[in-house]
């Protein structure tokens, strides 16, 4: 169960909930890698990858604009690789000391792979749920046991990734402060739906 950012990696949860990692880190930005460089600066060392940034969407507070983000040199020790004038990023991260840090626990994602839903989920809702709380849900039964929870049901039916949830709905707080899904459609079709019914 997720309740702390810092315990989500030694949790062993899954890394889907694109909502969560917006609301839970410093830094959100889309960019390009167009360079890397190996830091010796410790016994495994730091890679240091040079971005050109697209977009910020959070984090101008700690940071005015990115030129690198910093991992660990391994992967082995949760270094993240990302590959060089290809593709554009997703890439969530935080701030120390001035510099961006990221590695696995953090979601960094082909920009191309994201649905559109999550895209718009970036752009625009993901802040909205910034109160709420994901309840994954391993096994029937399960229930949300507090109104600013929304049940995660990707594990039950896609293993945690890339489920149908995940990739089309955002959990964002509604009136009274009750949190459900949300899945942004034509201003004739929207739809909120009950925290159960994904």
């Amino acid at each position: 169960m997720w309740h702390s950012v810092d315990g989500f990696c030694r949790t062993g949860s899954p890394r889907t909930r694109l909502s969560f990692f917006f609301r839970s880190r410093n830094v959100v930005i889309r960019a390009k890698v167009v360079g890397k460089k190996l830091l010796r600066d410790g016994p495994f060392g730091t890679m240091r990858y040079t971005v050109k940034q697209m977009k910020m969407y959070k984090g101008f507070e700690k940071v005015q604009h990115v030129q690198h983000i910093y991992t660990d040199a391994s992967e082995s020790l949760c270094g993240v690789k990302f590959d060089i004038n290809k593709y554009q990023y997703l890439i969530t991260g935080r701030v120390y000391d001035g510099k961006v840090y990221t590695g696995l626990c953090n979601l960094n994602e082909r920009w191309e792979r994201l649905s559109l839903a999550q895209k718009k989920g970036i752009n625009h809702r993901y802040q909205l749920g910034c109160n709420c709380r994901i309840k994954p849900c391993h096994y029937l039964p399960c229930f949300v046991t507090s109104k600013n929870e929304c049940l995660w049901t990707d594990m039950l039916s896609h293993f945690g990734y890339p489920g149908y949830q995940s990739r089309h709905y955002a959990c964002i707080q509604q009136k009274e402060g009750y949190c459900s899904w949300y899945r942004g459609m034509t201003t004739r079709d929207k739809t909120t739906i009950n925290a159960t019914d994904p």
